[in-house]
């Protein structure tokens, strides 16, 4: 592993892919910085964070030939990774809200994204990227928004966290697609509001429905059954979850 601290870059996303198309990186190549002046999220959003009070990273993992119709495992895998290192330090009410937010009670505490880069139609690496909310008080405007000192009034030490971050992320990574069926059950154990009727809003159509999600498959579909019993399943960015 290759701990990379950058004072300020626009994205760690960003900046990793760029590192690793001119240079030779060894795998869990790890870049981090205080300031991310445009991190990228789920839907296109920004990812804002305070200078110095947060985690932006962005890991890289070689692949040898993964199977790209079994690319949402990785999605799992780095899921449950910041989860179980969360609940290391005794975050109340974790989840994830599908695909990949990390959640304490109704409160979003990390955004996760997950770059690929082919090679011959398989998997040749993979920019894990995440956001983690640790030290920083104010939102602004984002009310669903909180940090784990927020959450638990205690302040963290950064590297701290992010050494059990690390540590979960090569343990859910080693030999990820020998233990698929593992994380689908864990990941679907930890879903945000499944089995709890909730409201959602389809893309296509701008509509809302009531419905109740019952789990993943193995695309990584979100399930969900409509009010009226209609079994549903839909691709990240074709509906979305209002809580």
């Amino acid at each position: 592993m290759r701990i990379i601290k950058l004072d300020a870059t626009e994205s760690t996303n960003h900046y990793l892919k760029e590192l690793v198309a001119k240079n030779a990186l060894v795998d869990f190549t790890v870049i981090t910085c205080k300031h991310q002046k445009k991190g990228k999220g789920q839907r296109g959003n920004t990812w804002s964070s305070e200078r110095g009070k947060n985690l932006t990273v962005s890991v890289l993992k070689h692949f040898l030939g993964f199977d790209m119709a079994k690319i949402f495992y990785l999605n799992l895998a780095v899921s449950l990774a910041i989860l179980r290192a969360l609940e290391g330090l005794a975050v109340p009410g974790l989840k994830v809200k599908w695909p990949n937010d990390i959640m304490s009670g109704n409160k979003k505490i990390c955004g996760i994204l997950v770059e690929t880069v082919l090679k011959g139609g398989r998997l040749k690496y993979g920019i894990l990227g995440f956001g983690l909310n640790v030290n920083q008080i104010e939102f602004e405007n984002l009310t669903q928004a909180a940090s784990l000192k927020n959450i638990t009034g205690k302040h963290y030490d950064l590297d701290g966290v992010l050494q059990l971050v690390l540590s979960q992320l090569q343990l859910h990574l080693e030999d990820i697609e020998e233990h698929e069926d593992k994380l689908h059950l864990e990941y679907e154990r930890a879903l945000f509001k499944k089995g709890t009727p909730s409201l959602f809003i389809r893309a296509d159509t701008n509509k809302r429905f009531k419905g109740t999600i019952s789990g993943i498959s193995s695309e990584g579909k979100l399930l969900v059954v409509h009010e009226d019993g209609t079994k549903l399943s839909f691709y990240n960015k074709e509906v979305q979850l209002i809580y």
